[in-house]
């Protein structure tokens, strides 16, 4: 296996996901929650939030690499993809089964509770996912062939 598939690599590829990911899914969950919307509406603004923030993450490191905006949204798209739909599909599932978490307050520990430990899960999820889609070039492995 070469280096660039090794766990640690695979850490790094995920954490940097799992940041775009948490912070579409907290603004998602804080509106939804804030607005007083039903589970289904919140969850499905937090998991295009999550989109939309973990490419857009992507996309500024690969625009600062001097990729056009074209060619850094499809590294973003091919890099982040599987990851981000790993992510939420886990991360939703923990806010959906922890009982009373997405009917919680913001003003409520729960709330906060819950959010944290289904973006760990989320994490836990994405990162074997990552080391394999890396060991075979693909996923972070796209944006790491632009750094250098």
């Amino acid at each position: 296996m070469s280096e660039q598939a090794s766990w640690g690599t695979a850490v790094m590829a995920t954490r940097h996901c799992l940041t775009g990911c948490a912070i579409g899914e907290i603004v998602g969950m804080v509106v939804g929650t804030a607005a007083s919307w039903s589970n289904g509406p919140t969850v499905v603004l937090s998991i295009a939030l999550a989109f939309v923030f973990g490419y857009a993450l992507t996309m500024s490191g690969m625009l600062r690499a001097g990729l056009d905006l074209r060619r850094a949204a499809a590294v973003a798209l091919a890099a982040d993809t599987v990851s981000i739909a790993v992510m939420e599909v886990a991360d939703n599932l923990v806010m959906l089964v922890i009982p009373g978490a997405m009917n919680a307050g913001l003003g409520q520990w729960l709330f906060w509770v819950s959010l944290v430990i289904s973006l760990g899960v989320a994490f836990v999820a994405a990162l074997p996912v990552n080391r394999w889609m890396i060991s075979r070039g693909k996923g972070h492995a796209v944006v790491h062939a632009h750094h250098h």
